[in-house]
């Protein structure tokens, strides 16, 4: 039969209703549950003894009440144990791909803050650089003590120049003054 062209691929006419937006969250959260369930010391507990009572029961119960006999080998028995082991190991498989997507999603996110917190430290070194740089450049208590000391002493030897030449002019002047007395005109 052709197939009908005036209809999208994707829709197909189904006999079964499909439910709309399916849950599939909730299929790999379940899986999970029973993945986890499936690895604990509990599970091979229980296991252990649904076993043993098995094997008891089918070893030294009457004969008429045993349903899996010992002369084929436990059929009944390795077939459930099969059964089992054919529905954990995809349930496993599927918990292992979400633990993978999840584990890769903390990757990215790891990532990405690892990033962030190289930028932040890159800047916040910058700015401690020209923190460090101004500082060079600030005159310390020290450097202004030492250049206040320097302006003093200039000061003082302003002072005992300006007092040496004020001598120096008295004394001028008052041998000046004893030469005009000396000599009068």
């Amino acid at each position: 039969m052709p197939e009908r062209l005036d209809r999208p691929k994707g829709q197909e006419r189904s006999f079964l209703p499909r439910r709309r937006n399916p849950n599939s969250d909730r299929v790999g959260i379940v899986s999970e549950a029973i993945a986890r369930y499936l690895g604990t010391p509990v599970f091979l507990v229980w296991l252990t003894i649904f076993c043993v009572v098995w094997l008891a029961w089918n070893t030294y119960a009457p004969e008429s009440l045993r349903f899996d006999s010992a002369e084929f080998g436990y059929t009944l028995l390795t077939l459930m144990l099969s059964l089992q082991a054919s529905y954990a190991a995809p349930l496993i498989l599927l918990a292992q791909n979400r633990q993978d997507d999840r584990d890769r999603v903390a990757a990215e996110q790891d990532r990405q803050r690892a990033e962030r917190a190289l930028a932040d430290t890159e800047y916040l070194a910058r700015e401690v650089a020209a923190l460090r740089h101004a500082v060079n450049e600030t005159a310390t208590r020290d450097f202004v003590r030492s250049e206040l000391r320097a302006l003093l002493e200039e000061l003082r030897e302003d002072e005992e120049n300006a007092a040496a030449e004020a001598r120096r002019r008295a004394k001028k002047a008052a041998k000046r003054a004893r030469q005009s007395n000396a000599f009068p005109d």
